[in-house]
């Protein structure tokens, strides 16, 4: 089973959408910021797909967007941004550089669910 890369710098955050995923029928696998996100990404071959905050201390979520699909293995790896940002200008740069989708906080559990089945399964 693809497994999917949760990268948030909240606890509870990751815990709630590891949550739905699990009751999604998906593995998570969990990373702090945008540093641990990518070396996870670098290392795990099976990443079906990435849940990326926006805000995180050290490197965030569109660097490490922008970062990550700079590598041609992870052109086609699709990439969810779930956060508290609306601005028009971050999801522009975060669509430019490669994501998929944008999911405001707080989340609907179903809704995620059914946007990591429809990307993960495509």
């Amino acid at each position: 089973m693809k497994k999917v890369l949760v990268v948030d710098d909240s606890a509870t955050v990751r815990q709630q959408v590891g949550l739905a995923l699990k009751q999604g029928g998906f593995e998570m696998i969990e990373a702090t910021d945008g540093l641990d996100g990518a070396a996870k990404i670098g290392s795990l071959p099976d990443i079906g797909m990435v849940i990326l905050d926006v805000n995180m201390p050290g490197m965030n979520g569109i660097e490490m967007l922008e970062k990550v699909k700079q590598i041609e293995a992870n052109a086609s790896l699709p990439v969810i941004m779930l956060t508290t940002e609306g601005q028009h200008s971050l999801i522009e740069r975060a669509k430019k550089a490669g994501a998929k989708g944008w999911i405001v906080k707080p989340f609907k559990p179903e809704l995620l669910v059914a946007a990591v089945r429809k990307l993960i399964l495509a």
